[in-house]
């Protein structure tokens, strides 16, 4: 069982930047493959970037490509996301999952556990 918390979100102007953090609890994080998906006002949840349970491998959206990096510390049982050149169509209410195995995946029905979310609100 893993529970996740996330923290970092709130208001940035358009070319900001962001950190979000997502602790979890749990003494087997390192077995996890963690992600970030995103949910705008009126929209889908829709994937963000996800990384492999030892940090070798990431992907991300194209939308997100080239502004955003995850990464994990698994001392610290911890995943982030640090957000560049932030554009107001990034505002949505960003979420943490973890799923069970080592390969990374961009699917949300591919994750078993979601934090509470927290929102990132881009102004222009």
């Amino acid at each position: 069982q893993v529970q996740l918390v996330e923290s970092g979100g709130g208001l940035v102007q358009a070319g900001g930047s962001l950190r979000l953090s997502c602790a979890a609890s749990g003494r087997t994080f390192s077995s996890y493959t963690m992600g970030w998906f995103r949910q705008a006002p009126g929209k889908e949840r829709e994937f963000a970037a996800t990384i492999s349970w030892l940090g070798g491998r990431t992907y991300y959206a194209d939308s997100v490509k080239g502004r955003f990096t995850i990464s994990r510390d698994n001392a610290k049982n911890t995943v982030t996301l640090q957000m560049n050149n932030l554009k107001p169509e990034d505002t949505a209410v960003y979420y943490c999952a973890a799923r069970s195995g080592y390969q990374a995946a961009t699917t949300q029905s591919a994750y078993n556990y979601w934090g509470q979310g927290t929102q990132v609100t881009v102004s222009s």
